[in-house]
């Protein structure tokens, strides 16, 4: 008789039904970017230095006089040199003097596609599509195809399998 029961609970045990939740979800996606044509002009600022030591200095009407950056215009300052003399003949001296000149500022607005005669700038051209493609198969695989310059092109499939 127990083994009757035995017999009956493996029966029933196996013959129910497994409860889980379970859900798969595919995802893909292709992208193609094509970018713009840019461009980047950064206008250089004027910039005068002086140091030194055991000098005697003068712009040539004071005497001790360092020189310096004057009116501008346009943007870009007018230079007062300077030059230096050994205070102390045989003594140790030391003496060092830098200008850069600016950039002009624009008198009008640049016209849409020029660029100004600024010292730094950066030109990036338009992209080109050429042969740019992007395709999944059912399977999943990918096949990407490169563009023109300034293209990406980008791929991508997503399986989960979620199990509760």
């Amino acid at each position: 008789m127990i083994r009757s029961f035995l017999v009956l609970g493996i029966t029933l045990a196996a013959a129910l039904p497994a409860q889980a939740d379970l859900q798969h979800r595919l995802s893909s996606s292709v992208q193609i970017d094509v970018g713009g044509a840019s461009t980047r002009a950064v206008r250089l600022g004027n910039s005068f230095s002086v140091s030194g030591s055991g000098v005697n200095t003068t712009d040539g009407t004071t005497a001790g006089a360092i020189g310096g950056l004057g009116a501008h215009t346009n943007g870009v300052n007018a230079l007062t040199p300077v030059t230096a003399t050994q205070a102390t003949n045989g003594a140790a001296f030391t003496f060092s003097n830098t200008y850069q000149a600016g950039d002009a500022t624009l008198t009008s607005a640049p016209t849409v596609g020029e660029v100004p005669g600024f010292s730094d700038i950066t030109s990036t051209a338009g992209g080109t599509v050429g042969n740019a493609a992007a395709t999944i198969n059912t399977s999943g695989a990918i096949t990407l195809t490169p563009g023109g310059a300034n293209t990406s092109v980008t791929g991508q499939v997503i399986s989960e399998i979620n199990m509760q």
